[in-house]
């Protein structure tokens, strides 16, 4: 069986995209292959490597792509997932032969306030939202 391609997009493809792709290949990786990408592509959050080795998964040596690349390169993908906010999700382009583009809206770990551990703590509730939203979607499917 060949595995569905699924690209993640949110803003600089530095936290909530890059966790969805590693949740998705983890969880599911039998059945999709994950990717993400950013329409403004940063540097790797490192509060997100942080919180995502807590849980046993090192990420450290992601790098960040740009969604445009892809694009132009033609990948196909069967899902377009956004996880960022609406306004921002409405910029991302459309992919030929996308067969669905959903939208999974994440709180922005890059504009989050206060101490570091206050910070951190908003970071694992999102990294728990993102790995529960994965879950539930890749097991409503009987592929």
């Amino acid at each position: 069986m060949k595995r569905k391609k699924v690209l993640f997009v949110c803003i600089h493809n530095s936290a909530r995209s890059q966790m969805a792709e590693t949740w998705l290949n983890l969880l599911y990786g039998d059945r999709f292959e994950a990717k993400s990408a950013g329409l403004e592509p940063g540097a790797l959050n490192p509060l997100i490597v942080i919180a995502m080795d807590e849980v046993g998964i090192d990420i450290s040596q992601n790098r960040t792509k740009s969604v445009y690349d892809l694009f132009k390169a033609g990948e196909l993908f069967s899902w377009v997932i956004t996880v960022c906010d609406e306004s921002s999700a409405e910029r991302c382009p459309i992919f030929p032969g996308v067969v669905k583009l959903l939208h999974w809206s994440f709180p922005d770990p890059a504009l989050l306030t206060g101490t570091l551990e206050e910070k951190m703590d908003a970071i694992r509730k999102i990294r728990s939202d993102i790995r529960s939203a994965v879950r539930d979607w890749g097991a409503s499917f009987n592929l």
